[in-house]
């Protein structure tokens, strides 16, 4: 069986995830890691993933990415560093350029063109070139706003509306998404981090508004955010941030995709700390007003740090089976899990 081999950028909590349960597959090996952080480079990958045994797979530093992956036949790159397609560009362009097939969880690459036509054009025709396939995935964008609701459109005669609803935990979550979903400021001060950008809400609702529409042949006009503070009525405190009642617990963060003045897809993510203090249960909902109307209801939701880890493992296949260039989760099989023992027949 020959095995799959592959190189991890980016060992934060999302890639040292994705490297573990790469871990547990049969049919993948590990030959190549890459690290922004520098007391991780020149250590054996298990010792930085907390194993007790090293794997034999020396980190690399981030200046120097082409000796994780130079004369050791990697087939794909697994890309776990950033969010924008701007941060993300040169990084995977030295991947393309050397060969490599790409599964990128920055969210902005879910569907690049959107806000950035010009680097994805860029891209698209690097992979072309090389031959491999550039592919951006996670729980969402990627699946759960996206993708699960283009497949659920499936058994639909028509669509009339779509709204769609997450409602997740921040609480496991470290200083810098905190930071991004203004938890623990003041009202005033997360108005001032919305108007200089340090707090953003959710990245993807531009990608994924269009994901859709495009699917199912609407032609949007716009598409409207809107991002509001979730005001805390009691104490909430996690290992990174306390929030006082009047505080800032999160950010509601709105899109809404629009045709003639009216919100077609509408999309809502309330993401907060300890969202059970104010009585409010985690999950996702999909509703689909149509013929047949659709309600998916998925409770408590599906975690986003697993979510994320498992999907961009499981497309592995489905990258290296589809045409070079530059694809969406629209463009691929239905994703599947991809078994830990490969069983021959």
């Amino acid at each position: 069986m020959k095995k799959i081999r592959v190189v991890q950028w980016g060992l934060g909590a999302m890639g040292s995830g994705i490297c573990k349960l790469m871990l547990e597959k049969d049919n993948i090996e590990i030959v190549g890691a890459i690290a922004h952080r520098s007391r991780k480079v020149g250590q054996d990958l298990g010792k930085v993933l907390g194993m007790e045994k090293e794997i034999g797979v020396i980190v690399t530093a981030e200046s120097n990415p082409s000796a994780a992956w130079k004369d050791n036949g990697a087939d794909i790159l697994l890309h776990a560093t950033c969010s924008t397609t701007v941060d993300a560009f040169p990084q995977i362009s030295a991947a393309l350029t050397a060969g490599l097939n790409v599964i990128s969880i920055a969210e902005e690459l879910a569907y690049p063109h959107v806000q950035q036509p010009k680097l994805a054009q860029a891209l698209h025709e690097l992979a072309c070139k090389y031959g491999v396939t550039l592919l951006g995935t996670g729980i969402n964008p990627g699946f759960v706003l996206d993708s699960l609701i283009i497949a659920l459109t499936g058994v639909s005669c028509n669509v009339e509306r779509i709204k769609a609803r997450r409602v997740n935990d921040l609480s496991p979550f470290g200083p810098a998404v905190m930071r991004a979903q203004g938890v623990g400021t003041t009202v005033k001060e997360f108005e001032q981090g919305l108007a200089d950008g340090s707090i953003v809400g959710h990245i993807g609702f531009p990608e994924s508004i269009t994901m859709i529409a495009d699917s199912i042949g609407w032609k949007l006009d716009k598409i409207e955010q809107t991002r509001t503070p979730i005001i805390s009525q009691v104490e909430r405190k996690t290992p990174h941030v306390e929030v006082k009642p009047g505080m800032v617990a999160g950010c509601n963060h709105i899109g809404r995709g629009v045709i003639n003045g009216d919100a077609m897809i509408v999309l809502e993510h309330p993401q907060q700390i300890h969202p059970h203090l104010a009585k409010i249960k985690t999950g996702d909902y999909i509703e689909i007003e149509g013929t047949p109307p659709i309600n998916l209801v998925i409770e408590p939701e599906i975690p986003g740090g697993l979510g994320t880890i498992a999907i961009a493992v499981n497309m592995i296949p489905a990258v290296l089976a589809a045409p070079p260039g530059l694809v969406s989760m629209r463009d691929l099989p239905l994703p599947a899990m991809l078994a830990s023992r490969v069983v021959e027949r």
